[in-house]
């Protein structure tokens, strides 16, 4: 179920991703709180890392646990502008983080639905609650944006390339 304050804490996870779109990384954000502190903040780091695990998620999740002291983050919850993937889901699973909210589908790798739901699935540690689609319109639009300018900017390579 979703609440209130996810609005708010959901626009500081867009913040994020807009330094990720200036960055030319895919525009994910997202941020951790911890009661109503946010204390850890992250976004796509992919490309600048050269790192394929360098998601926004993974960054925050270690951004918190050494901010807590501690890789189980108990009393927290992730905002995320897109629906999670495997390979996040699995660490926000391992992290113990009761709650999650995203933005936007992820309808290719999205693990909390969209392509597959390892949230539905009994844990051995503890169930994530999970709400989808809180500013999932600027989330969406940001990703759109981001790609649109990508297919133009290689579309026009071609054509310079061609005459």
């Amino acid at each position: 179920m979703c609440i209130e304050k996810d609005l708010f804490f959901m626009k500081k996870a867009l913040d994020e991703a807009r330094k990720a779109y200036e960055q030319d990384e895919v525009p994910v954000g997202c941020i951790i709180v911890h009661g109503d502190k946010i204390i850890a903040r992250g976004h796509n780091s992919v490309e600048q890392l050269k790192d394929p695990t360098a998601h926004a998620e993974m960054i925050c999740i270690s951004a918190a646990a050494e901010y807590l002291e501690n890789w189980r983050l108990k009393d927290t919850i992730l905002y995320c502008t897109l629906e999670p993937c495997l390979m996040c889901a699995g660490a926000i699973q391992l992290a113990r983080i009761p709650r999650i909210v995203w933005g936007a589908p992820d309808l290719r790798l999205g693990a909390g639905g969209s392509w597959l739901n390892v949230f539905l699935e009994k844990h051995p540690f503890h169930q994530v609650e999970c709400c989808s689609g809180v500013c999932y319109q600027e989330s969406e639009q940001l990703m759109k944006n981001f790609f649109l300018e990508k297919r133009k900017a290689k579309d026009e390579g071609r054509n310079s390339r061609a005459t």
